[in-house]
């Protein structure tokens, strides 16, 4: 079994004179106001939510299921302070140094679950399953090299960056090519 990929890495956009790191890149632009709303709708804005500066994440190997490989996405307390998750994490594959998404977000998979109580130390997961894109269409998915993956904790609007090469559809394909469950 692979160790796990661990990362605490937070991205933010870089001075504008400084370039992005290649370990790094930098956050998409800023969720727009329709973003913010649709989350206070969906029952945000907790000042007790966990938030990325307080996680370190890491993923796990999964099994693999015609065509898609399920994995295991963990964020851990990293904080000094109890913290809830509820609900689905924003999952997309991102790529080159200015950390620009490739094709659309995972697609949200089944109901958002119960609120999960995290001490510092403590876990929290979510399975995500990763479509091989090459059973796609070329021409639809136009596969892409991709560097890893954008992850925006429930409630958040500060992502995480978890180096995880492999391809993705830059384009959009007639399925998902991410899917990701509530975090449990």
């Amino acid at each position: 079994m692979d160790q796990p990929i661990t990362s605490t890495a937070t991205l933010a956009a870089p001075p504008p004179t400084a370039p992005p790191t290649a370990a790094q890149p930098p956050a998409a632009a800023q969720p727009t106001r329709a973003a913010s709303e649709a989350e206070a709708a969906d029952g945000a804005a907790g000042s007790n939510d966990c938030k990325a500066a307080d996680l370190a994440l890491s993923i796990r190997d999964g099994e693999g299921a015609a065509g898609t490989v399920y994995r295991t996405l963990v964020f851990t307390n990293s904080g000094s302070r109890t913290c809830t998750m509820q609900g689905f994490p924003g999952v997309s594959y991102v790529t080159g140094d200015d950390g620009h998404q490739v094709g659309p977000a995972a697609y949200r998979d089944g109901t958002k679950g119960a609120p999960v109580t995290m001490a510092p130390g403590v876990s929290s997961s979510t399975t995500i399953g990763f479509v091989n894109v090459q059973n796609f269409d070329p021409a639809a998915c136009q596969p892409t090299e991709t560097r890893g993956l954008r992850v925006y904790p429930p409630h958040d609007t500060a992502s995480m960056f978890l180096p995880l090469p492999g391809t993705g559809c830059s384009a959009t394909p007639p399925g998902n090519q991410l899917t990701v469950k509530t975090v449990s």
